[in-house]
């Protein structure tokens, strides 16, 4: 063999070994960052998980709870109401009582009425109005016209006589009214032949 090589030979057992020599040192502060990190972002990610689970349940039980909020409220919307009617539904059956014990009926009578004006005033209270119709012009959008009368005393299209009354609730309409309303009187057939006796 000849020197060069044996050089050769030599040489990379030399970079093996000097490879080999070289300690291990371990994770770089790089790895150990990155690490941390990791680790840091998953604890992050367990806690907002934890957190999306909390919200949505307490949403879950937001929605049930409305739900049921929403169901009594519809069930007893009308408490108040018909708490204050009560008492008139008694006055109206002492008034059925009390005629069906007597013949005199004008205790009845005014019994009714008095009952009458209690109505009025409950629902007044819940903002119930009654439309004022007779003598107005008809207006559609509060009468509601079951036909037309002639009439000599109120102006063409206006109401004459109110079949039923007609209610607003806080301005909105509840019920129109029914009414009847005045046309132009057709002239009657004597007054046509004195006409034309007098051409």
């Amino acid at each position: 063999m000849s020197k060069k090589s044996e050089k050769k030979a030599t040489e990379p057992v030399a970079e093996d070994s000097a490879e080999a020599a070289q300690p291990d040192t371990g994770p770089t502060t790089q790895d150990t960052d990155l690490e941390q990190q990791l680790a840091t972002a998953l604890e992050e990610k367990q806690q907002l998980h934890e957190q999306f689970l909390r919200t949505l349940a307490e949403m879950d039980n937001l929605r049930k709870r409305t739900n049921r909020e929403k169901e009594e409220l519809s069930k007893f919307a009308n408490e108040n109401i018909l708490r204050d009617i009560l008492p008139v539904v008694d006055n109206l059956e002492r008034a059925v009582e009390h005629s069906e014990k007597t013949d005199n009926t004008d205790g009845l009578l005014e019994g009714v009425r008095m009952t009458l004006s209690q109505f009025a005033q409950v629902l007044s209270r819940f903002g119930v109005e009654s439309i004022d119709a007779v003598g107005k012009p008809f207006d559609p959008a509060y009468h509601q016209a079951m036909g037309q009368m002639e009439s000599a005393d109120y102006p063409v299209n206006t109401v004459m006589v109110e079949m039923q009354k007609g209610y607003q609730l806080n301005e909105r309409l509840l019920r129109p009214a029914f009414v009847m309303v005045a046309k132009p009187a057709s002239e009657s057939p004597q007054t046509a032949d004195d006409d034309n006796k007098t051409t």
